[in-house]
């Protein structure tokens, strides 16, 4: 009686040990955990850009230069001397002999000349109205309306002609590109450019006429 006694109070007191085991081994069995809820994304950052002043200084204003009257130059101080005047035209002087005559000339400068009147300038000469009879022609100047400064020189071809000589000074006029000029007796003379020659016509106040050539002499 005492042992069945005795086994069932072990038996009762096994029963809640076990159950108790089977409690707690029931309670440390692993079980799946829930998932964590995922933290919400946050944005990124903005980037930080500095924000200009709303106030921004001016630039110092640059002070005008103190006025100066005008008045006399401090002493020690040369005046700018003026200009120097133009120069003068260049022109070519000389002397020669043309048909047994001296003659003495002075040439403007060619470049001094208009454009139209420039080869009517210089020494015309080797020239013969008959074949005794010489001339040569020396235009000195022209002026922009067409005057022109003229030598006329004419004498005999040989020392066995007996045509008197002289030197004639006096002013034409170029016309129409022509040179004309009349000598104290009625004769007249005109003259064209031929090339760099001078093409001469003399009529004589009986109507005669005559024609020769006047070459350029250097």
């Amino acid at each position: 009686m005492r042992r069945a006694l005795a086994f069932g109070l072990s038996m009762s007191l096994l029963l809640p040990m076990a159950s108790g085991a089977a409690v707690a081994q029931r309670s440390i069995q692993s079980e799946p955990l829930a998932p964590l809820p995922s933290s919400p994304s946050l944005p990124a950052p903005p980037s930080y850009v500095p924000s200009p002043p709303s106030y921004m200084p001016s630039p110092p204003r640059a002070e005008p230069p103190p006025y100066m009257p005008a008045g006399p130059r401090p002493p020690g101080v040369a005046l700018e001397p003026p200009p120097p005047p133009a120069a003068a035209m260049p022109s070519e002087g000389g002397s020669r002999v043309f048909c047994d005559q001296a003659v003495t000339f002075r040439l403007a400068d060619p470049a001094a000349i208009p454009d139209a009147f420039r080869p009517f300038i210089g020494i015309f000469s080797d020239a013969a109205w008959t074949p005794t009879f010489c001339a040569a022609l020396i235009v000195e100047n022209v002026q922009r309306d067409g005057t022109v400064s003229i030598i006329y020189a004419f004498g005999p071809m040989g020392s066995n002609a007996r045509v008197k000589g002289g030197v004639l000074h006096g002013a034409g006029v170029i016309r129409d590109g022509e040179l004309r000029f009349q000598n104290s007796d009625g004769s007249q003379f005109a003259f064209r450019p031929l090339y760099s020659d001078l093409e001469g016509r003399l009529t004589t106040s009986q109507g005669q006429s005559y024609q020769a050539i006047f070459k350029k002499t250097f």
